[in-house]
């Protein structure tokens, strides 16, 4: 099967569909399909205009033209697309939408226009924006008209619902993640998924080491991980220490310097920058929990990152991060920040539920590995076909 991947966003730029979206074309070319990628994101060398980039070995057509900040739009990109489609032996193709996708909404319309069978998938929580998605009526019509409509868990298929409508199916198609890159492996081996108890949680001893990951974007609501983490201590007694430390740059950095100065927070709060994933996975091995407070999180993969390295996760339960963290089992989910902090203080003071949660995360696989993910692409592909 020939596949085109048709997104705003690509490597070079870091995000979640960006990696999704890469790490999908590479584990369907495994699984022997052929892919190249459309994207409005200029290339790693300023490749626009069309040029074709090898990219890890998939060929990336580069529709980018030069608009300030980069940014992935490009309204004369349709024309082009629909030559290279209806030439290019595609038997499908695959729209990735995020919050807000122009490019990607031009070449869903591109793809079905042509009468080539289109699997389209929201990466994104509709919430704030279901109004202008049901007054624009794409979604609708484009299930009307064929499409194989997913969403990447199960309240953003929700969200997606009520603006498409309750006739058209709707699929959950999940990010995925390779398992045996974040697992932790057993003590003394090079790889397993079991659970290693002489460390899976840390000893009462040694102060409980708190992770959290994400952009510092208002949206992802880095400020609510301290004051979470703020709240958590105090609500924890005296003696039971805690460290966090938040990975990540962007646009809120001096608003949280100011809140940990603010708070007298410096001694036990890291703002180290973000690192790659290798550095990110080994400090995950070496922590205890992980903190999301993400309030409009379709998916959560750095959540799923950190519950496949064994580490339980503290997030809201109206997430996406609900579709693989059942609370009191690999995590524990709560209704709002205060829930949060006391649900982050229980696992501070509470040595043997930390064992229990980390040893379950380490010794049961997340069922959104990349095997089980190309499978449900691939079902989608044969749905849009059969559509």
């Amino acid at each position: 099967m020939k596949v085109a991947l048709l997104t705003d966003c690509y490597l070079p730029r870091l995000g979640g569909i960006e990696v999704q979206t890469h790490d999908l074309a590479a584990h369907l070319v495994a699984r022997g399909h052929e892919v190249e990628v459309f994207t409005a994101t200029p290339g790693s060398q300023g490749q626009r205009h069309g040029v074709i980039e090898d990219v890890d070995g998939i060929p990336v057509h580069r529709m980018a033209i030069r608009l300030p900040w980069e940014l992935p739009v490009n309204p004369l990109a349709p024309p082009e697309v629909r030559r290279r489609l209806q030439t290019g032996g595609f038997d499908v193709a695959h729209v990735h939408m995020g919050v807000v996708s122009p490019f990607a909404t031009d070449l869903a319309g591109v793809a079905l226009g042509i009468g080539l069978p289109t699997a389209i998938t929201w990466h994104c929580l509709m919430e704030r924006s279901a109004p202008v998605f049901r007054a624009l009526g794409h979604a609708r019509r484009w299930a009307e008209r064929g499409a194989a409509v997913s969403a990447v868990s199960s309240i953003a298929a929700e969200d997606l619902r009520a603006v498409v409508g309750r006739s058209s199916p709707i699929s959950v198609l999940p990010n995925g993640i390779d398992v045996d890159h974040w697992r932790r492996p057993m003590a003394g081996q090079a790889s397993g998924y079991a659970a290693d108890t002489a460390s899976a949680a840390a000893s009462p001893a040694r102060p409980v080491e708190v992770v959290a990951a994400m952009r510092f974007a208002a949206r992802k609501r880095p400020l609510a991980v301290l004051r979470v983490a703020h709240r958590a201590r105090q609500l924890a007694p005296a003696d039971a220490a805690m460290r966090l430390t938040l990975f990540g740059d962007g646009p809120e950095r001096r608003r949280l310097e100011r809140f940990v100065e603010r708070h007298d927070m410096g001694d036990w709060v890291s703002l180290p920058g973000r690192v790659d994933r290798e550095e990110l996975k080994e400090r995950y091995w070496a922590s205890d929990v992980y903190l999301t407070p993400a309030r409009l999180e379709a998916f959560g993969i750095a959540a799923l990152e950190a519950r496949t390295s064994g580490l339980p996760v503290v997030a809201r339960r109206d997430t996406g991060v609900g579709d693989f963290v059942v609370d009191g089992v690999n995590g524990l989910l709560g209704a709002d920040d205060d829930q949060l902090a006391r649900n982050l203080a229980h696992l501070v003071t509470d040595h043997e539920l930390r064992l229990r949660l980390c040893t379950h995360n380490r010794s049961v696989a997340p069922t959104q590995s990349w095997t089980e993910v190309a499978a449900l692409a691939e079902e989608e592909y044969r749905r849009a076909g059969a559509s």
